[in-house]
């Protein structure tokens, strides 16, 4: 099989795969066995002509003479497979290795040893996706909260509630991504996200997804209990001995020598747990800022011009660093989607984006935020915590104004009362599209002072990128500040904490940043343990 880069075709053009792959190479279509689409993007730097570039993999008749006469033009033989996962430990495991959290990373951990005969057991302290669902949209219609069971915990962790995007800056030649996307395909993804350079899978099928993942993990030998929240860690001699945890409000123990810590970023009282038995850790920086909405239309014409309604909901990313030298940055677009409210604690108000597979929503949401680093908040140290923690005490004040601001509702303010520091009344002609109840009045005062003033600096440079960014209607919600872990557990170059046993990993544990380098991190974390132990007898 040959490989062809680049191939380039207008959005318009209504050629078959084989006769584009066809007429690259110069040869007749029916020497066109058979075409695979590689990887797909979209070329819209000028919007009077828009392309598709593929990369396409094509099985053809007299490849060798194809490949001669068209080395200098990128095609290329096909490479081939790199994905492998490697059993060659001969360390003892007393007990099958134990997971905490069903989200990315844990669940693709626990799919690959489980595969590989290791019998994993995942505790997950919220409840199976279907139970899952119905608690969240509880708490968005009725505003009843369960602290155990919402957007950011239960099966298939908080990324099960953001769209399903898997785009990822991670690099990962041994195959790895591939993977990941193989697995949620086998599971009922679109197939699409094998080759889509921004794939997704949206919310509405997440869920499947993740329950059918679900089953391959118990058919292959692994075992997931639910409503299982680990409360504390039995170490000795500087080594894990046990979990301790509360099945469905029992209080139990368990023997446990390796542990794959994948608690994903909104875990709290985990953090404070570890902080406390002295588990290596240290502050990270992390984004916080406000979700925005525009009318998708609006954005799909300024990405992609005359040829807007022959394409996908278009997405966006854009970045300005402003005068006093913050970066400021779009981040989870969500293209036809809706902000929802994220909160997991009583007392706290976060939010996020998600939209569902077919983006077919009236609004774009996307969240402004900027980057702050440890020295940010050092002050935000309570007496009662460690100060590694003073990232999570700045989100919990941050959260805690956002719940104040609306009297636990979203709190929504329009871009041009935002300018003014004035609250909002209503809408302009961007209606919000949020779950969860909403009331208008003002976000601004929820930030610090200079990160405040850096979104508004921001926003408006936006507006320089991309038509109407700025517009006074242009409707704002916050707070976003979950968008990653605001710690980082320590571990070393085979994965393991200082604890000896401990194998911190995916986004919780400060390693990864959505849903495919959380996976990523888990099968990571999989091979390691493999590599070094033997299969429980």
């Amino acid at each position: 099989m040959i490989r062809i880069l680049q191939c380039k075709c207008r959005v318009d053009d209504k050629r078959s795969m084989q006769q584009l792959a066809a007429d690259y190479l110069k040869v007749p279509r029916e020497r066109i066995r058979h075409v695979d689409i590689h990887k797909r993007s979209i070329d819209a730097r000028k919007k009077q002509e828009v392309f598709y570039v593929y990369c396409l993999d094509v099985e053809a008749s007299g490849e060798r003479e194809i490949l001669r006469k068209n080395e200098k033009r990128g095609v290329v033989k096909r490479p081939g497979e790199v994905w492998r996962f490697s059993i060659g430990g001969t360390e003892l495991l007393s007990h099958p290795p134990v997971i905490i959290g069903a989200g990315p990373a844990g669940l693709f951990a626990a799919y690959e040893l489980a595969l590989s005969g290791y019998r994993p057991l995942v505790l997950e302290r919220g409840k199976p996706v279907e139970e899952r669902m119905r608690d969240v949209e509880a708490f968005w219609q009725r505003g009843i909260l369960d602290p155990e069971s919402n957007v950011q915990f239960g099966e298939g962790g908080a990324g099960t509630f953001s769209d399903g995007k898997l785009n990822t800056m991670v690099k990962d030649p041994s195959g790895r991504i591939r993977r990941v996307l193989s697995v949620f395909a086998e599971c009922g993804a679109d197939p699409a996200i094998l080759y889509d350079s921004r794939p997704h899978i949206g919310t509405d099928c997440l869920r499947g997804v993740i329950r059918r993942l679900r089953e391959k993990i118990r058919e292959a030998g692994g075992e997931i209990r639910f409503q299982c929240r680990v409360t504390d860690l039995d170490i000795r001699d500087g080594a894990l001995r046990g979990l301790i945890y509360e099945e469905k409000g029992e209080k139990k123990r368990m023997d446990a020598s390796v542990c794959i810590l994948a608690v994903g970023h909104s875990a709290r009282d985990t953090f404070e747990r570890l902080a406390a038995l002295g588990v290596p850790m240290t502050p990270k920086a992390f984004a916080v800022g406000l979700r925005i909405e525009h009318p998708q239309e609006m954005i799909q014409i300024s990405q992609y011009g005359d040829f807007a309604s022959m394409l996908p909901p278009a997405p966006y990313k854009v970045t300005a660093q402003t005068a006093g030298g913050r970066g400021v940055y779009s981040f989870c677009m969500c293209p036809g989607g809706t902000v929802v409210n994220a909160s997991s604690e009583n007392g706290f108000l976060a939010v996020n984006g998600m939209s569902n597979h077919a983006r077919d929503g009236l609004n774009a949401n996307s969240a402004i935020v900027v980057t702050v680093q440890p020295e940010d908040f050092a002050s935000f140290q309570t007496t009662a915590s460690s100060p590694v923690l003073a990232g999570m005490a700045f989100q919990r004040w941050l959260e805690k104004r956002a719940w104040q601001a609306a009297e636990g509702h979203v709190p929504v303010q329009l871009y041009g009362d935002y300018l003014a520091r004035r609250p909002s009344t209503g809408p302009g002609e961007v209606i919000p599209a949020i779950r969860g109840a909403f009331a208008y009045g003002t976000v601004r005062d929820i930030l610090p002072k200079e990160l405040g003033d850096a979104i508004a600096e921001g926003i408006a440079s936006f507006g320089r990128q991309i038509r109407g960014f700025d517009r006074e209607d242009a409707v704002l919600s916050g707070v976003e500040s979950r968008t990653s872990s605001p710690v980082r557990i320590l571990r070393d170059d085979n994965r393991e904490s200082a604890v000896r046993g401990l194998f911190p990993c995916g986004e919780g544990a400060g390693y990864a940043g959505g849903i495919t380098s959380a996976a990523v991190d888990g099968i990571r974390t999989a091979q390691e343990l493999a590599a070094r132990f033997a299969r429980p007898l």
